[in-house]
């Protein structure tokens, strides 16, 4: 027994030490878990990671959360993986919340300005992990042209709507290779109910109670709820949904404010869902200071709940469902598609910057030192806040 605290006191420090060092989203995330998690302390296989990370991709809500705390999960069980949870987004969450209670003593501009290569770097970081990540999954002509299809349409069509499909048309695409997989036994599925039904009575009563009261905050807390319980594909398919919502629906903060919003979070390690944070603040300003926490509060419990419910529904009976053996062929197949959305997702983010010669010399040296490997990326993202404040 003492063995295993001790091991889940080293579990939480190598959390926290991600929280402060996973930059670039859940792809990136992923190579990282890959490197500590699996080839460090062996955690979990790098099977076990990756089927995981497929099954999240299946889920809406915030992929890596979801990740990092199905592992907590597996450890420890439900404990542990709050824990996980807790430790995981706090220091993204309380960095964006500060960020925008200080939002108003920036000069105009200035905040552009020191994150004016940021958003190159971040492009950088996309393509490095779909780089990184397809190394891994990208195996078989199967998963090469369902890689090249889910780029391409996910480029054309930048829908929050066709990632889903996508990502299940891959996964029933490779699963018709199910001969390849080895035979188990077969026992009846037993799926416990109370986490989807947890995550729908929540859904239906803050629906009911801000209709109802009129309240900013518990409005604001359905607000995030539902687009958590809707983004399917991680941080990158969250933010044009917020902006839609907060920014040119509802006026909450402006544009510029939102899109400087946007550029700290991609240099914040941790889940780039950590965003609601700073929009919640910025949307309960009119309260004030206590207001502007309440809101970052309320943003964040109700952008992460919904994919915690989600994914502790399924994580009970996956180990049920890998008895099929189509199951595990369609990983193939999500894994495969994920990185070609992930590739769109760049291009789409790259195609602005084609016309600035420093933008694309941005991305090629953060591109180097990635692949380098001898400069932690939190070092890299500082060097370019510092080079912004400077140029």
């Amino acid at each position: 027994m003492e063995t295993k605290k001790i091991r889940y006191i080293i579990f939480l420090k190598d959390v926290l030490i991600l929280s402060l060092t996973c930059f670039g989203g859940p792809q990136a995330h992923l190579a990282m878990f890959i490197k500590r998690l699996v080839l460090q302390h062996r955690y979990v296989t790098e099977e076990e990671l990756m089927e995981m990370q497929a099954l999240c991709q299946l889920l809406p809500g915030p992929t890596s959360t979801q990740t990092i705390t199905a592992i907590g999960f597996k450890l420890g069980g439900a404990r542990l993986s709050y824990l996980t949870l807790l430790i995981w987004i706090l220091p993204a969450t309380i960095f964006m919340g500060i960020t925008a209670l200080g939002i108003s003593f920036f000069e105009k501009g200035t905040l552009v300005r020191l994150t004016q290569f940021i958003k190159p770097m971040g492009v950088a970081f996309i393509f490095f992990a779909a780089f990184i990540i397809g190394r891994k999954v990208i195996n078989s002509k199967t998963s090469v042209l369902l890689m090249l299809l889910a780029a391409i349409l996910g480029f054309i069509y930048p829908s929050p709507y066709l990632t889903p499909f996508l990502i299940l048309f891959g996964g029933l695409v490779a699963s018709f290779k199910y001969s390849k997989q080895v035979k188990m036994e077969k026992r009846p599925i037993r799926i416990q109910w109370s986490n989807f039904l947890l995550w729908a009575g929540v859904f239906a009563l803050v629906i009911f109670v801000g209709s109802f009261t009129k309240s900013l905050p518990v409005r604001l807390f359905e607000n995030f709820y539902r687009n958590g319980s809707f983004a399917f594909g991680g941080g990158h398919i969250l933010k044009p949904l917020l902006f839609n919502e907060f920014v040119e629906f509802k006026n909450y903060l402006s544009a510029d404010e939102f899109l400087s919003g946007i550029a700290l979070a991609e240099m914040v390690p941790g889940p780039t869902f950590s965003i609601a944070s700073y929009v919640g603040s910025l949307s309960m300003r009119s309260w004030g200071m206590s207001g502007q926490i309440l809101g970052s509060l309320v943003a964040s419990i109700g952008i992460f709940l919904p994919g915690i419910f989600m994914i502790f529904f399924v994580i009970r009976f996956w180990e049920q469902l890998k008895q099929f053996r189509g199951i595990r062929a369609s990983l193939e197949g999500i894994n495969a598609t994920s990185t070609g959305l992930t590739l769109a997702a760049a291009i789409s983010l790259f195609q602005p910057m084609v016309g600035s010669s420093v933008n694309i010399i941005t991305i090629l040296i953060t591109l180097a030192l990635l692949y380098s490997e001898k400069i932690p990326s939190y070092l890299i993202i500082i060097g370019g806040i510092c080079l912004g404040a400077v140029v």
